[in-house]
């Protein structure tokens, strides 16, 4: 008989586009929290897949921004239970709608750190630190 580690169902896996101001905020967090919301914006939307979250950052972040970052994060599922799941396109388009005043409570369900994982655009070079994408 072959135990699974339970551990893996305990979390799930998101995916979040950002420019490169919520991304300094992240570096700032010590890779541990997203930034605040705006105040016009009324959620915060964690993405099931990648792919979906790589459309947004090359096309979104970097029409606007010029650079656009996808991050990887893992989220206690307890947190995410009460939300349901919201199709807005093809099948890999499904996220989450995060009340912007629950972000905080998301923040401190993230276990371990949020990591980039995709770059588009062109990143701004940092002289600090010698890289591009400041990181």
């Amino acid at each position: 008989m072959r135990l699974l580690d339970t551990r893996l169902s305990e979390v799930a896996t998101l995916y979040r586009p950002v420019g490169p101001g919520q991304l300094q905020c992240i570096i700032e967090s010590g890779w541990a929290r997203f930034p605040e919301r705006k105040a016009r914006q009324r959620y915060f939307y964690p993405m099931l897949h990648e792919s979906f979250a790589k459309h947004v950052a090359g096309d979104w972040n970097v029409r606007n921004s010029g650079v656009g970052y996808v991050t990887r994060f893992k989220v206690k599922r307890a947190f995410l239970e009460p939300y349901p799941i919201y199709m807005v396109g093809g099948p890999e388009h499904r996220e989450y709608r995060i009340d912007a005043e629950c972000l905080a409570q998301l923040n401190s369900n993230i276990v371990g750190k949020i990591e980039v994982i995709a770059v588009f655009g062109e990143p701004p070079f940092s002289e600090e630190t010698g890289l591009f994408g400041g990181f």
